[in-house]
């Protein structure tokens, strides 16, 4: 008897003492919070081509000073779209494109020339993808704005794809490189021409720096398309591959929730808004009859989707869902 309620009381304490001893050894766990991320790189299948979306970063603006419109109806569309009104977060992003016989970056990212420490990641994610620098045959540039093209060189002034070709439209590289229009530029508009003058630099010296016209063939599967607009010789990429279309569009929407419903929404960026809006009203309307794959480098990370139309005027963004294999259809 005497040992039947020993057992019981010995189990009792042995189990009180287990739980206080989790418990101090669940207060000495505590740990730090944390405040980095995975990498940020998202692949799809596109045919027989692979489309790695290569993150370079993000910054926040508030919506008032970044957008423009001319109808009036601004701040009716930040409350009607926006969660909070007052502020918007922007990604930037590139897009590696393996056809199995190029590796193919369409953008560059910010290489730190712009933007501050929250951007100018590309590299290092590019890296996490897989992929080496060097490994890349070809950078297409959709325009030379600095978050577009400053990851093509160092701050040093040395190139970071050190065996590819730099390729951009013949009017870009004209306009951006241009003492004459420099000299013609605001205050603010000047930063612009400076890193693009700074970036090109390498390339230009070695031959690699390579415009090219509207008639040029780029590659199988590769279509240029102008969009002028955002700035003089702005185009973006269509890729196909068995019959499957990825658009990549440059700059013609910057802020998803708001221009995709609004269309008429401009940016300050915008180096000719009226352009730029009708540009970007031609295109989604292709995109939705065509039912074409869409990624840009300001959507949200990682930026693949569709848009179906929604109101008369305006649009629905719809993103790719999460997928743990790269097969896209």
């Amino acid at each position: 008897m005497y040992k039947r309620q020993f057992i019981r009381l010995f189990g009792r304490s042995a189990i009180a003492f287990g739980a206080m001893l989790a418990t101090k050894m669940k207060a000495q766990a505590e740990a730090p919070y944390r405040y980095d991320q995975s990498p940020a790189f998202y692949r799809i299948k596109l045919g027989d081509f692979e489309v790695t979306a290569i993150h370079d970063g993000s910054l926040q603006f508030d919506p008032r000073q970044l957008l423009r419109d001319e109808t009036g109806e601004l701040s009716s569309a930040l409350n009607e779209t926006l969660v909070d009104p007052r502020v918007v977060t922007i990604s930037v992003s590139g897009f590696l494109v393996n056809t199995g016989k190029q590796l193919i970056l369409v953008d560059a990212g910010t290489g730190g020339w712009w933007g501050g420490p929250t951007l100018g990641k590309l590299l290092v994610n590019l890296r996490a993808a897989g992929y080496k620098p060097e490994e890349v045959d070809t950078v297409l540039l959709t325009h030379l704005h600095p978050d577009h093209v400053g990851g093509i060189t160092t701050l040093s002034g040395a190139s970071v794809f050190s065996n590819a070709d730099v390729r951009m439209s013949q009017i870009e590289s004209d306009f951006w490189l241009s003492a004459k229009v420099a000299a013609k530029a605001t205050e603010n508009e000047r930063g612009f021409f400076k890193i693009a003058r700074a970036v090109s630099a390498p390339y230009l010296a070695s031959g690699r720096w390579r415009p090219f016209a509207p008639s040029d063939r780029l590659s199988d599967g590769i279509e240029v398309v102008p969009l002028p607009g955002h700035t003089p010789g702005q185009v973006g990429y269509e890729f196909t591959s068995v019959g499957q279309r990825l658009f990549i569009m440059g700059d013609v929407v910057h802020v998803a929730e708001v221009q995709f419903k609004h269309p008429e929404i401009g940016v300050a960026f915008d180096g000719d808004q009226k352009t730029a809006v009708g540009q970007r009203e031609r295109l989604l309307k292709r995109l939705v009859a065509q039912n074409i794959l869409l990624a840009g480098p300001h959507l949200p990370f990682p930026t693949f989707g569709r848009i179906r139309k929604d109101g008369d005027r305006g649009y629905a963004w719809v993103p790719v869902s999460y997928a743990d294999t790269p097969f896209f259809k």
